[in-house]
């Protein structure tokens, strides 16, 4: 009798002050993620289509947890959204990522932490001008367009291609001729063949949009050069990880799931991405994408010491990583990183 009346009297006194007897929630109610446009992506629209993340957070204890999803494109448009509170997770290039978290460690508003590794597929470099059969044949009027210039995955993959080819000491010998341009937009002008656009550094589908016209031709792939190190990762505000660590844990649980559905469901992984692209390709075409050796998809990030070398070499990032384990949360640790 005597216990029903204090948990009674416990109550009131809740009601009282306004407070709920349920537990309060310690972490975010909703999430805002971001994807890209191509291929690079797919576990994310994977996740998205499929409600893996809000199916993880439940599982967590989290309750019924908001998932939005944001189309950016360029490292700089994602960290700005990021540090002014409107994105929480992202999908980015390797040297996008590497370039936000040497310039924010150490400082509590915009230190970043990579969440996962996410992909690697073909990266080429496709042409409509004839005579350009190498990188020693780009003159200084031919523009390559690429998503975002200095950072952008496609512009340091170039900056090391061009290092191999020509020297390291000659790694921005073809800056000056980059654009940066969404890759939709990249593929419009490549294939109009008016634009001062003659080259374009592409992933799927665009590369494969691309070399259907019998005028384009590819110069140069990145595997042939670099072979299948993590092209794109996925990252946070480390306060945001500290602050929400089971939101975190249940999105890297999400991704590995997205990712064991790609392999076991490639037909309907094909259907999901040629229904949500931006870009007009069939099921079919995407399928045959996702054969090629190119392609893969983890979490766990592969060769991303071979970046951050580079650009800590060129100057692009003033902190160079003792390991790659320093760049992403303790959860990966375990893995069998580079």
């Amino acid at each position: 009798m005597l216990t029903r009346t204090l948990v009674g009297l416990a109550a009131g006194v809740a009601l009282a002050l306004g407070l709920s007897l349920a537990p309060l929630r310690a972490e975010v109610s909703e999430i805002r993620i971001s994807k890209g446009y191509g291929v690079l992506y797919l576990p994310l629209f994977v996740m998205q289509d499929r409600k893996f993340l809000e199916a993880q957070a439940a599982k967590a204890g989290l309750g019924d947890v908001k998932v939005t999803w944001l189309t950016l494109d360029g490292g700089n448009v994602i960290n700005d959204a990021m540090i002014a509170g409107s994105l929480d997770i992202a999908g980015t290039g390797a040297p996008g990522f590497l370039a936000l978290w040497a310039k924010g460690r150490g400082s509590p508003k915009t230190e970043v932490i990579g969440v996962s590794g996410m992909s690697t597929t073909a990266l080429d470099l496709n042409t409509n001008k004839p005579e350009i059969k190498s990188l020693a044949d780009f003159t200084a009027k031919d523009k390559i367009a690429i998503p975002g210039i200095k950072t952008s995955l496609a512009a340091v993959v170039l900056q090391m291609a061009v290092a191999k080819q020509f020297g390291a000491d000659n790694y921005n010998k073809l800056d000056a001729s980059t654009v940066g341009l969404p890759h939709p937009e990249a593929v419009a002008a490549l294939l109009s063949g008016r634009t001062e656009i003659v080259a374009h550094f592409a992933s799927p589908p665009f590369t494969q949009v691309e070399r259907a016209d019998p005028k384009i031709h590819t110069v140069l792939k990145a595997s042939q050069i670099f072979g299948n190190i993590t092209l794109d990762v996925v990252f946070a505000l480390r306060r945001f990880t500290e602050a929400n660590p089971k939101t975190t844990a249940a999105f890297l649980a999400a991704l590995d799931e997205a990712n064991a559905f790609i392999v076991e469901h490639k037909a309907e992984t094909a259907e999901i991405f040629a229904k949500a692209s931006k870009v007009k390709v069939s099921s079919t075409e995407v399928a045959q994408m996702l054969e090629d050796p190119d392609s893969k998809f983890s979490a766990t990030p592969t060769g991303i010491m071979e970046f951050a070398t580079f650009m800590h070499r060129t100057g692009i990032i003033k902190t160079k990583p003792g390991s790659w384990t320093d760049l992403f949360i303790p959860a990966l640790r375990e893995r069998a990183g580079s």
